[in-house]
């Protein structure tokens, strides 16, 4: 077992706090992706799945390294969304299996952000959307926060100082929409084709 997914275990009591935090970029990024044409969704890192009610237009598979976050998980669940314990970074789908892959803060927690995408990138049809909604370090007076965030960021799993130009895999999709969240813009989403 890695020793993210043993953090990521340990953590999950935790996560409702979190997830009060985050709950209106959710509302907002969900919004986002309700507003596409029905297809095949699969979200990488679903957490405890407390936001699958925000869930109205798709075909959801999840998927969630951690097994005390994927056990919550399913009691949050409808039966139209099938889970799967796995890892992002060593996907189990065949290429060109869905319409739309979801990361919802979950980009910067990731151990091999490049290897996450690659796989991203295999599973999604051609013409099919990447929905990233995550923290990225702004060219405002918050950077200097994140670089002194970063220095103790790696306890948490988590990469405070994170520029998205900086993983190369990123450059195989074509960015199409980004929405900056109020306040700061220090929150994105960012839509993205698979070409």
């Amino acid at each position: 077992m890695s020793a993210q997914t043993n953090f990521y275990n340990r953590f999950s009591f935790l996560y409702p706090l979190v997830d009060v935090f985050l709950k209106p970029q959710k509302e907002k990024f969900f919004n986002e992706i309700n507003q596409l044409p029905y297809g095949n969704l699969l979200e990488i890192g679903v957490g405890n799945g407390s936001h699958f009610p925000l869930y109205k237009n798709h075909k959801i598979t999840g998927i969630e390294i951690s097994s005390s976050m994927l056990n919550v998980a399913k009691k949050n669940a409808t039966n139209e969304i099938e889970l799967f314990q796995m890892n992002g970074e060593e996907l189990e789908f065949a290429e060109n299996s869905f319409n739309y892959v979801v990361l919802s803060h979950v980009i910067a927690v990731a151990d091999q952000p490049e290897k996450l995408l690659m796989q991203c990138h295999n599973v999604l049809k051609p013409g099919g959307k990447l929905l990233i909604l995550n923290h990225f370090t702004p060219n405002n007076w918050l950077k200097y926060l994140d670089r002194i965030f970063n220095l103790g960021s790696g306890l948490f799993h988590l990469k405070s100082l994170f520029y998205i130009e900086d993983i190369k895999a990123m450059e195989q999709f074509k960015l199409e929409k980004e929405i900056a969240l109020k306040p700061l813009s220090y929150f994105k989403i960012l839509t993205f084709s698979k070409p």
